[in-house]
Formats: C-alpha cells, structure tokens, sequence
C-alpha cells in the first residue's frame, strides 16, 4: 500500500513488539531495497516544514534515480507531527520491524533527541535535516546533520550589525532550545564586537502574541531587535511590528533566515521589505546549481517555491547516496565514517561535513528583502565563508 506522497507505507507493530527486541541492523540480501525511515512533521504546526523535506526527497530521487549500489530504495515516510514521543516510538519500529539503513528527518530539535538513543542501540545512522540545536550531533556517534545550527547564522548576523552601524539591540526569541541557542550566541558575539543588548526577551513557542512584547522592546529605543521564531512564525511578527510602528520609529528587524521563510515570504507583504538576516540558502541564491534546484522544485510542485528545510532534505539525500556508494556496504560505522569529511556543491553553495562534529560547514550569507520581478526574495550581498557551528568551535578551542 502507498500513501498520497508515494512512499510505501507499513503498518505499525505492537509497543511491546518493538520494545522487545531493538539490535543493531544487519547486512540484508542484495535483492532486498535499501530503506530509508523518513520522520517528519506532516500535520500540525510543524506541517510546512514536513511538506518541504518530502517534496525534496522525492525530487532528489527524480533527477538522481531510485537506486543506491545496485539497490532499489524505498522511503518509508511516516508523520510525527512534531510529537517526539511519537518520533522515538516510530523510529523503534522502523528499526526493529523495517529493518531500515537510516533514519532521516525530525522537524524539531526535541524529535531528534528523542532518537539519539536509539541511532547509538541500533547503529543506526540518524540525517538531521532541518533540526537546529547545536547539541543534538553530540547525543550519538551515529547521528550527522545536514541542515545548520542557530548559531551558524547568529554569528555572522551579530558580526554584520556590529560593523553596519548597529549598536544597542532587543533580542527576542521563542523560548525552547533553538531559541535560547540563538539568544545566546548572538549576543556573545555583539557584546564581544562592542555592541549593547538592552533586553533579552522570550515568549510562548505556541501561538504567541507578539504585541506586548514588541511594545516592551520599542519603550528601550533599539537600533534593532534581533529576532528568532521557527519558520511560520515570521509574518505574523512582521505585520505586528509595523502595526505597532516600529518600522517608522527608524528600528530595524534583523535575524537568522527563519525569519523571512522563503516558503512564506511573498504572503507577508511589502513591510518585510528590508529586513536583514542571516542564513545559509535562499531561493534567488546565484549559482547554476541552485537556479536548476529551484526550477526542478518548482515544476515538481505546483510552482512552491524551495525553502532552507527543502534543500537541507535534498542535501541529506545526496549524503546517504554518497556514503553508500562510498563505503561499500549498509553497517552503520561504515557508513557513518563515510560521511566524515564528505564535500560537494549544494544548492545553497559549497558544504562539508565536518569530521569531527559530523556538524554541516557551510556558507552563510547576509540577504535583504527586496522584491524582483513582483515578488520577494531574500538577496544575499555579503558572505561568511565556510562557517563551522560556533558553540563546538569554541569549546574545541
């Protein structure tokens, strides 16, 4: 049986069942497929992200084709909805009962805690693709990540305000694990650079209402509010902002990509226009790479533009075909120490995985919100190169 996205769908064993017997994965015949345990939000808040990452799998399985060292593959899609009591669950029976080579996904940093034990029993290697925490590659051996970390963009954001001119800020962040990363090492970064942070404030990751939080951080009159909410979130902060007239008090909105979700950003209007963030892709990105990505997302989905999620998904593809290809058999340690080190040309520009941290390095870049052609994009015009996450960086110092 297959669900509406195409991928096989299995039907789930008994709690006691996968509870029984979790042991590490074993070589399968040649005529088996190569499965892939895809994880990922379909429903709820979280859905956007999750429509994103199965739109990119399934694109990078299109123009690359369906098999990996003379194996058929077959994504086992399965949807959490972002409930990491449902992720770990799900990833036990996948293991157990689907015999699956990798773990994919997990939409938020709580669904991919909630596996690293897992990944470690099963030597199960575990792709994070769009999760964000500095943390979660440090929970297994097994677990590498092909998305970013807070941090990766914060740094350079607090490093480009710092040298334009910026220099007292509210910073004001959903309050859970992303958001308390970004808080802090945007501010470390500034105060280090000479800046000034008036107020660190937090609000409710669910359904928050911006308004009196946005007046508490105008009564200290900023240069700039530094702001972190998760994709889907950025519009309504936006349109708060101008109506309680912060844009005309001359304060600037600046931030990680997030922010200016491409996925959204023509449904927030003309007031997001000019805001600076920080990110490692955007859809107008300048390479032949990117521009051949974008047209082949966009035919394959009803002209839905690519987002950050989409070509962190796409990129986690190309890394479990590498690694397979590379270490020549489907074990987990083999397959992670393939993916040590591994570099190619992404979408998003040149990236690596570090071999130590199994973290991403990649390029970041400062974009502004223009609009092109009667939309709007996120257009880069500085870059960071080759950014490692910083929260590891500087302990490994």
């Amino acid at each position: 049986m297959t669900n509406k996205s195409g991928y096989a769908v299995r039907t789930l064993a008994s709690a006691a069942l996968i509870a029984a017997s979790l042991a590490p994965v074993t070589p399968v015949a040649a005529q088996e497929p190569f499965r892939i345990g895809l994880i990922i939000p379909m429903t709820g808040g979280q859905a956007s992200t999750g429509k994103q990452l199965d739109n990119a799998v399934k694109l990078y399985i299109r123009r690359h084709g369906d098999t990996v060292a003379g194996r058929k593959i077959e994504v086992l899609l399965k949807d959490d909805g972002a409930n990491p009591d449902n992720t770990k669950r799900i990833a036990q029976d996948l293991i157990v009962n689907d015999k699956v080579t990798f773990l994919a996904g997990f939409g938020v940093t709580p669904a991919a805690l909630a596996v690293a034990p897992l990944a470690s029993e099963g030597k199960t290697p575990e792709i994070v693709t769009a999760a964000g925490t500095s943390i979660i590659t440090e929970k297994s051996p097994y677990i590498a990540r092909t998305s970013f970390t807070l941090a990766q963009s914060t740094v350079p954001m607090a490093d480009w305000a710092a040298q334009n001119g910026i220099k007292k800020v509210v910073s004001m962040v959903s309050d859970y694990a992303p958001g308390a990363d970004a808080e802090k090492s945007f501010k470390d970064e500034f105060t280090k650079k000479g800046g000034q942070v008036l107020d660190s404030i937090r609000f409710p990751l669910a359904n928050p209402d911006f308004a009196p939080f946005l007046q508490r951080a105008a009564d200290q009159k900023p240069d700039a509010i530094f702001v972190f909410v998760p994709s889907g979130q950025g519009g309504i902060f936006v349109k708060q902002f101008v109506e309680r007239g912060l844009d005309k008090a001359g304060i600037k909105i600046i931030g990680p990509g997030d922010v200016t979700d491409d996925d959204l950003l023509n449904g927030m209007g003309d007031a997001v226009v000019g805001t600076i963030t920080a990110h490692f892709y955007s859809a107008d990105h300048d390479s032949p790479a990117n521009k051949a990505f974008v047209a082949a997302f966009k035919a394959a989905n009803n002209g839905m533009r690519p987002n950050f999620m989409a070509v962190s998904a796409y990129d986690g593809m190309h890394l479990i075909y590498e690694a397979v290809n590379k270490a020549g058999k489907t074990d987990g340690d083999s397959l992670i120490a393939a993916a040590k080190g591994m570099a190619w040309e992404s979408p998003r520009g040149p990236v690596s995985i570090d071999a130590d941290t199994r973290d991403i390095v990649q390029n970041v870049y400062i974009r502004k919100v223009e609009k092109k052609n009667g939309e709007l994009y996120n257009v880069e015009f500085a870059t960071f190169p080759n950014i490692k996450d910083p929260i590891k960086a500087a302990v490994a110092k």
